[in-house]
């Protein structure tokens, strides 16, 4: 935290916005694009010859994102890359999460995690405070994932690749990306069973209404949050992410019917030729409740 601006929980973020770790240009309009988190990238978004610059100006960022409310979040490379360098200039920044590249095991978060606690120990800054955000981009790092999402404490959230995942599994990329669906589904499942946010896949394509349908197919499959690389998608992604007023009236009235209809002692509801029961009564409960979480913060 910083400025007194608290820290949007986890489960709050639903737009997770990636951005050249030394394009100075991109870092400005994210702050103005409305992506509830900031990723400036160090490994592939930034070549080798300009990561030491990147790695000062993303630690003069950070408290920028946070003024405004906006996580900070960081990509490193790999630790057995530049990932080391990268962590101990970027720690002075104190960023709220370290996104991971390449995550294939639970021992990739248990030495980041180690990594970032003697860095930690050194800083005035509340230890176990910085989040881990493994990225999940192989084959084997899929068939992993509740593993490495359960291998530290600060693991919150877990991010899936396209791009990667799809050279990993030598996909043919498409727009409508049906090549990755197996890897959206179990990689939720997955996150979802380890109890962390499963952070959808970026649509790396420029047209908004591709990135308006995939982020519909991924909150029809249960998703909360999404990657993105393009900032004019970050007000999209955060439209379909946010209950709208149609899904809010819906569920009032789901709610209400199956509060009466328990009330007779009936024990479902047909509402408009759906017989509810108790999942799609509590569906409709948690919908509701995100409903009032995300207005409360957006007016914090």
């Amino acid at each position: 935290m910083s400025n007194g601006v608290k820290r949007r929980p986890p489960h709050l973020r639903r737009t997770w916005l990636f951005i050249g770790g030394a394009d100075e240009a991109a870092q400005a309009a994210a702050l103005d694009s409305g992506a509830d988190v900031v990723i400036p990238d160090l490994e592939d978004f930034t070549p080798p010859e300009l990561r030491a610059k990147a790695r000062d100006l993303i630690v003069g960022l950070m408290d920028k994102c946070r003024s405004r409310g906006i996580v900070a979040a960081v990509r490193i490379n790999p630790l057995d890359g530049d990932g080391q360098h990268d962590l101990a200039a970027v720690m002075r920044g104190r960023p709220d999460c370290v996104l991971l590249p390449k995550a294939a095991s639970a021992q990739d978060i248990a030495d980041l995690d180690r990594a970032i606690t003697g860095i930690e120990g050194k800083l005035p800054v509340v230890r176990g405070s910085t989040e881990i955000v493994p990225n999940v981009e192989t084959a084997l790092g899929l068939m992993n994932t509740f593993h490495i999402a359960g291998a530290s404490d600060r693991v919150t959230a877990c991010l899936v690749a396209s791009e990667d995942m799809a050279a990993s599994l030598g996909a043919e990329r498409s727009r409508e990306g049906m090549e990755l669906s197996y890897a959206r589904q179990r990689f939720l499942v997955e996150c979802t069973a380890a109890g962390v946010l499963a952070i959808d896949c970026p649509y790396t394509f420029s047209e908004p209404e591709g990135a308006r349908s995939d982020t519909l197919y991924a909150r029809s499959l249960g998703y909360k949050a999404k990657s993105l690389v393009t900032q004019a998608h970050a007000a999209i992604i955060n439209g379909v992410l946010t209950p709208n007023e149609v899904q809010v009236a819906q569920a009032h009235r789901i709610v209400s019917a199956f509060d009466a209809a328990r009330g007779a002692g009936q024990d479902r509801v047909d509402v408009d030729g759906s017989l509810v029961e108790v999942p799609t009564y509590m569906n409709a409960k948690r919908l509701l409740s995100r409903y009032q979480e995300l207005k409360a913060y957006e007016r914090s």
